[in-house]
């Protein structure tokens, strides 16, 4: 009946339950989940007001109620958690038996690998556990106010096998239209919907007016129902409160927009009261709009989506042992670097997305497909297509990819696709559809045969064409030279007759034959002419690359052939480096921590310390902060980039003397009564990798301990953070207090509830948005 409901009806959910608990008279630091078993009467008048306000949704009190974030509660996740939903269940009964009760799960509070030490199945238990608990009792499971893609993943695996339960899914994203650790709207409504989720949106961080071209591009992408949660607009200090400006009427009139665009549900986050559900209640139509989403084609990591859209996709095919003696030892000994290196030689080359194989005899294959996928993830930033020939590695490959991936591959036997299509039904992907069935056919209206049985059997699984990519094959010129055309034939009647894109392994054509290379970029032209979209290729060939720009011009792919000529008048190809050959620069840039030790040594035998720290190590960290500040590398690489040029330093700190060990001391905490603890923790990993010794006092921190450690340390400057709204006060008053004890260096503040005008209110020196605002802060000032 709900999910009947989300295709038709525009509906609305509930508004904070924060901001109403505090003028309830919550104090800033206690913890609200704690209120569902000392304070029930508060809660359920709350939900009350909501459903009396229109709500068809009321969310429960269980924003943070994890084994992680409930340990200094006093009481056990799970009582709270079920009080949370006994107290939604009697508001309900009470005001309106068919409104239905959400599970509310909000971020487990630490990070997920690589970013973090939280591993995915460590997520994906703590999640199950939540809905279990539950799940007979609640009408849908709402994952609200994620930032990190991975534990969306994890969070979705873990509603939709341990419950039939609906799922809906949100985000919260900054101005930049990024979340914090990189993810942008295409990609998670890419990689969301392919996980099937119910309905998926954006709450918190952002007001109803700089949410909206998040809002618009989600919307144009994304076929399932869409949900927004703004705030009541941005974040200001009143009285020594963080307060939300926008009022019920001035909400509405913004959401008016939304509901004219084809959102589906409605509702409000910070800052929003009954008062503003029932404004929407009254202004919005019952209905929602109907809009209409073009299918599209597109693969994704965390951070980048590819959309094929008509456009040549070069898919990178050196990932592969298979006549590569030195990536075969080095899958036999475990050195999975050499596939990062090679990984990263291929994007430098303009590589779209890379194939990764690691089939070998001796090994296990599925895991070890998991930890190279997990290595490559940390440090490319290209979407990945699975290569293997077991249904198993497939399986397990897509459980941990973080992204929707390509995967490689189908073909025409009923046993093969009746083991591949469910782990693409289950986990989202694209999947290469291979026209063969008992060997290649020879001619190509056998292999359009083929392609239409491969569509007809997906379709019953529920996987759309839009996801499945036909390979016509390629067959060697050395062998059947006849053949090779009747590849180019399919390749065309695949494109006319069925709409799909296609693609190509391009060097099995020459393969037997003398000067390989003049045949495989010659019967490339002919293929992206016959309408080959994914040439599979060794990017690293130039005279490949510049047949493929040459083509995106010809054929009006690259307008006014702006990328052709930007290539072509630097006049010179660009390097491909051996993967013996990296410098140190190289290997902080791609964050190579493996590496990075032994490089450092090497260098400190014919170059001083400080040479190497303000020649390479500084003006590599800096490129990195603007790779990142520019949006071509997300938080993912910018913290293994930290983390190598810490292994550096560990290195170079042992010919240095005590006191010349770091550039400058700092303190950090999180501030008293905030748990918070991961932006903090990120930006003190950066510090450090600038060589700044750093003082972490931690979290929920008192202000008389913050003065201790000005006292003891006397640092160079002093960083507070802060995520929760009713904590700003107690980041005030630390401020004040280390005043107080006359401290003479600068204060700096972040934390996603402040903002500038809010930091210059409670009396800091500075504010800053993100970890590389600080580094750049302090390079400044000290």
């Amino acid at each position: 009946m709900l999910r009947e409901r989300l295709k038709k009806e525009l509906l609305i959910f509930d508004g904070a339950m924060g901001s109403m608990l505090q003028k309830y008279g919550m104090k800033a630091g206690e913890i609200p989940e704690v209120y569902n078993i000392e304070h029930p009467e508060m809660i359920i008048d709350i939900h009350k007001q909501y459903l009396k306000a229109g709500a068809h949704f009321i969310t429960t009190n269980t924003f943070g109620c994890n084994p992680l974030k409930m340990q200094e509660s006093g009481y056990c996740y799970c009582d709270l958690l079920k009080a949370a939903v006994k107290n939604a269940k009697k508001a309900r009964d009470e005001v309106n038996p068919d409104a239905y009760i959400v599970l509310d799960i909000g971020p487990i509070g630490q990070l997920l690998e690589p970013l973090g030490t939280l591993r995915f199945d460590e997520a994906y238990e703590m999640i199950a556990s939540q809905v279990l608990m539950v799940k007979d009792d609640v009408d849908a499971v709402l994952l609200e106010t994620m930032t990190d893609l991975y534990e969306v993943k994890a969070g979705i695996l873990a509603v939709k096998e341990n419950s039939d339960l609906p799922v809906f899914v949100t985000m919260t994203f900054e101005s930049h239209q990024r979340t914090l650790t990189g993810t942008d709207p295409l990609t998670f409504v890419n990689v969301v919907e392919g996980l099937k989720v119910d309905a998926l949106g954006v709450n918190c961080s952002l007001g109803p007016v700089e949410l909206l071209p998040i809002v618009k591009t989600i919307l144009k992408y994304a076929s399932v129902p869409v949900i927004v949660q703004p705030n009541a607009g941005l974040p200001c200090l009143e009285h020594g409160h963080t307060c939300y400006p926008m009022k019920s009427d001035e909400f509405v009139e913004a959401m008016k927009e939304y509901a004219q665009l084809g959102v589906n549900i409605i509702g409000g986050c910070c800052g929003t009261t009954p008062e503003f559900i029932a404004g929407l209640k009254e202004h919005l139509p019952s209905y929602s709009q109907p809009r209409e989403v073009l299918p599209y084609t597109a693969v994704s990591s965390a951070h980048q989506t590819v959309l094929f859209e008509g456009q040549v996709v070069v898919c990178g095919e050196r990932l592969n042992p298979t006549g590569k003696k030195k990536l075969k030892a080095a899958l036999k000994e475990g050195n999975y670097e050499e596939y990062v290196k090679e990984a990263i030689q291929q994007q430098r080359a303009g590589a779209d997305i890379l194939d990764v194989n690691v089939g070998l005899p001796g090994i296990d294959e599925k895991q070890v497909m998991v930890t190279v996928l997990k290595m490559l993830q940390e440090v490319i930033d290209l979407p990945l297509q699975i290569d293997s020939s077991s249904p198993e590695v497939i399986e397990k490959a897509c459980r941990y990819y973080n992204g929707k991936p390509l995967i490689n591959s189908v073909n025409a036997k009923e046993e093969v696709m009746e083991a591949i299509f469910p782990i693409v039904q289950k986990y989202g992907g694209v999947v290469i559809g291979l026209t063969l069935q008992d060997g290649i056919p020879l001619y190509a209206d056998e292999r359009l045969t083929l392609a239409k049985k491969i569509i007809q059997k997906a379709k019953t699984y529920q996987i759309p064409s839009k996801d499945i990519i036909i390979d016509c094959l390629t067959l060697t010129a050395s062998a059947q030279q006849k053949e090779v055309q009747e590849t180019l034939k399919a390749v065309s009647l695949v494109k006319n007759e069925l709409s799909l894109y296609t693609t190509l392994g391009v060097s099995n054509v020459s393969f037997g034959l003398p000067h390989r290379p003049l045949l495989n970029r010659t019967f490339l032209a002919l293929a992206l002419q016959a309408g080959l979209n994914l040439p599979i290729i060794n990017p690293l060939d130039q005279q490949l690359m510049d047949t493929i720009d040459a083509y995106r011009v010809l054929s009006y792919q690259d307008k006014d052939a702006i990328q052709y000529i930007e290539k072509q008048s630097q006049h010179t190809v660009q390097p491909v480096f051996p993967t013996t050959d990296f410098t140190l620069h190289d290997i902080i840039i791609h964050g190579l921590k493996d590496e990075v030790k032994a490089k450092t040594q090497e260098l400190l035998q014919t170059k001083q310390a400080l040479e190497i720290i303000d020649q390479i190590i500084i003006p590599a960290l800096n490129q990195v902060g603007d790779d990142y500040e520019n949006n071509r590398i997300f938080l993912p690489q910018l913290i293994q980039s930290a983390e190598t040029t810490k292994l550096a330093f560990e290195v170079i700190k042992s010919t240095f003397h005590q006191q010349d060990a770091a550039k400058a001391t700092v303190v950090m905490c999180t501030v008293e009564g905030d748990v918070h603890d991961i932006g903090k923790n990120i930006v003190k990993v950066i510090l450090e990798s600038y060589g700044y010794q750093v003082i972490d006092l931690g979290k929920d921190v008192k202000k008389e301990r913050v003065v201790e450690a000005y006292q003891k340390y006397h640092p160079q400057a002093i960083g507070l953070s802060a995520l929760m709204t009713t904590t700003v006060v107690h980041m005030q008053k630390t401020i004040q207090a280390l005043k107080e004890a006359h401290c003479d260096c600068p204060i700096w503040v972040g934390g996603a509830v402040l903002t500038a005008d809010i930091a210059r209110e409670i009396g800091a020196d500075y504010y800053c948005q993100d970890a590389m605002a600080t580094v750049t802060l302090l390079q400044d000032i000290l």
